[in-house]
């Protein structure tokens, strides 16, 4: 019997899962993410709040041209928990090829 999916609850929903993906290459900034995501900025916020609150991303704001941006990274604890939870749907991809 093929055990249940252990899926990371917190990265699991699609928007978290896609900043997750960018994240976990570069650095991002905020409009960089929503654009992406093609989502507004509060359900972004709402997303990278829940990430933060979990410890899986950092977010860092910098003045540019009298501007405060925000710029997007994830944790080691963040790298870690989505390679586990990429590895999951690997897992489970497998199972029906």
């Amino acid at each position: 019997m093929t055990p249940p999916p252990l899926f990371d609850p917190v990265i699991h929903a699609p928007g978290r899962l896609q900043i997750c993906a960018i994240l976990s290459s570069v650095e991002a900034e905020f409009a960089l993410l929503r654009d992406s995501l093609k989502v507004s900025d509060s359900v972004l916020s709402k997303h990278l709040k829940q990430l933060e609150d979990a410890g899986y991303i950092k977010l860092t704001k910098t003045p540019v041209d009298g501007r405060s941006r925000t710029w997007a990274s994830l944790t080691p604890a963040g790298k870690k928990a989505f390679a586990a939870h990429v590895a999951e749907l690997n897992r489970l991809a497998a199972l029906t090829g």
